[in-house]
């Protein structure tokens, strides 16, 4: 990697012809880019008033400027500071706890040898518990599908149990999400099942995650997980064809593939679904600006399951579109949603999906600001602000990778986002990014148990 040499300087200090690199997220600034070279006085303004204490610049491309810069303060980028490279036995993120403190008098060879083995252990815990989870997590899903690709069957013969079975489903998730303790958002491994029974689920998580973060009641979550756990079932009844949206779609192929949600609404009144619910499926794809169909409400028209449904199923087409080469990131989706399409959603609803989802989403790809690479794989859906990052780490195996839980680690943080193409190939075999993102919920971690990198 080449060397970028950066600087800090003061507030006071900013001239127009530097470069900056805003150590912000998207939504903390107005700017099209969060690295860019200062052209106006009025840009400046703007920076200052960020709330930041001073601003990173890189001479190297920025024109030749007189600013006076600490020595103290320039630090290669490429140079982990706040979390230094240690041995595989002793994590990074772990060298300031007590057990790794320098005392006034060294410790001898037989007592470091105790303490590594103790780290070592630990995370060897600390991996086996997250696993645990993880495959706890993608049972559930997997049942889930399951349990949806029965109902698609069973919705003409037999409706009465397609409903139980549904029922007892979202039920389940409700009461789940209803019990005490905050949520974390968990991204699940590849081969979660086929496009037609994983979107659907993964639309109920996701909902139902952001209904609860939006103060629904229990009756009302019930209706939004029936909603979405059904919106698209309607689907199973269209030519395979028209059955997802296609940009070279005819006049006459679009208006069949609206004719989903009318399908949808009718199996779920066969199956006894509530009216609440009904309304939110015939609503999904309606939009605030009345640029949705089928009916093309707006606004105050739509019910407050519809506008979570609406929004929720969006995000997932664009991370999981049936053509897998038109997909984006997670960041990229809600970054997209936030700049481009928010006239098309409820504001409040966005607004809490936002800080729910925090603004890099579980399956975004990231560099933190040491210049490692990772990937965003749980966000407590309370304090989303600081994921957990699996990060790579070569001098670590790949069956032992750091996962840094950034909430509890104030030093280290995410400078940018990027798209899984522009990973080097050793942190890309690393990584491993998902090419179809899936979500479950968990009980968020213990920080007191899990502070730790596993």
């Amino acid at each position: 990697m080449t060397e970028t040499r950066h600087q800090f300087v003061a507030l006071d200090g900013l001239r127009i012809g530097m470069f900056v690199e805003l150590e912000l997220g998207w939504m903390s600034h107005p700017f099209p880019k969060g690295s860019f070279k200062i052209a106006t006085d009025k840009q400046i303004e703007t920076i200052r008033g960020l709330g930041l204490t001073r601003v990173r610049y890189v001479p190297a491309k920025s024109d030749p400027l007189n600013v006076p810069v600490v020595a103290s303060q320039i630090t290669p980028a490429v140079t982990p500071v706040a979390t230094p490279v240690v041995a595989v036995e002793v994590p990074a993120a772990v060298i300031a706890e007590p057990v790794v403190a320098v005392s006034a008098s060294p410790p001898g060879a037989a007592q470091m040898a105790e303490q590594a083995l103790a780290l070592r252990q630990h995370r060897i815990q600390s991996i086996a518990a997250q696993q645990r989870s993880l495959v706890v997590c993608e049972q559930r899903f997997g049942d889930a599908i399951r349990v949806y690709r029965k109902t698609a069957d069973q919705a003409k013969t037999n409706p009465l149990a397609a409903m139980a079975q549904s029922l007892a489903l979202v039920g389940g998730f409700v009461g789940d999400l209803m019990g005490e303790g905050e949520s974390a958002i968990r991204l699940l491994s590849e081969g979660m099942g086929d496009q037609a029974s994983m979107h659907p689920v993964n639309v109920t998580i996701i909902s139902l995650l952001l209904g609860r973060a939006t103060g629904m009641s229990e009756p009302e979550l019930m209706d939004l997980g029936m909603a979405a756990f059904l919106h698209d079932i309607g689907k199973t009844r269209l030519p395979d064809r028209v059955r997802w949206l296609q940009e070279n779609f005819l006049p006459a192929e679009y208006k069949a593939y609206q004719e989903h949600v009318a399908l949808s609404i009718q199996v779920g009144r066969d199956m006894g679904v509530s009216a609440q619910a009904l309304q939110a499926i015939a609503q999904h794809h309606e939009m605030m600006d009345a640029s949705g169909f089928p009916a093309r409400l707006k606004g105050d028209s739509l019910t407050r399951a519809a506008k979570v449904l609406a929004l929720v199923n969006r995000y997932e087409n664009l991370c999981n579109p049936s053509r897998s080469a038109a997909a984006i990131t997670p960041h990229e989706a809600l970054s997209l949603i936030f700049t481009q399409l928010k006239a098309r959603f409820d504001g409040v609803t966005l607004s809490a999906f936002i800080r729910m989802m925090g603004v890099y989403p579980p399956g975004s790809v990231v560099q933190l600001l040491d210049d490692r690479y990772g990937l965003v794989v749980s966000v407590n859906s309370a304090r989303p602000l600081k994921p957990r990052v699996i990060v790579h780490e070569p001098g670590v195996p790949k069956s032992e990778a750091l996962i840094l839980d950034l909430e509890h680690m104030p030093s280290i943080g995410i400078r940018r986002s990027l798209k899984p193409a522009s990973l080097p190939a050793l942190s890309l075999d690393y990584l491993s990014p998902r090419q179809r993102v899936c979500y479950f919920f968990e009980r968020a971690l213990d920080p007191d148990l899990h502070e730790a990198p596993v």
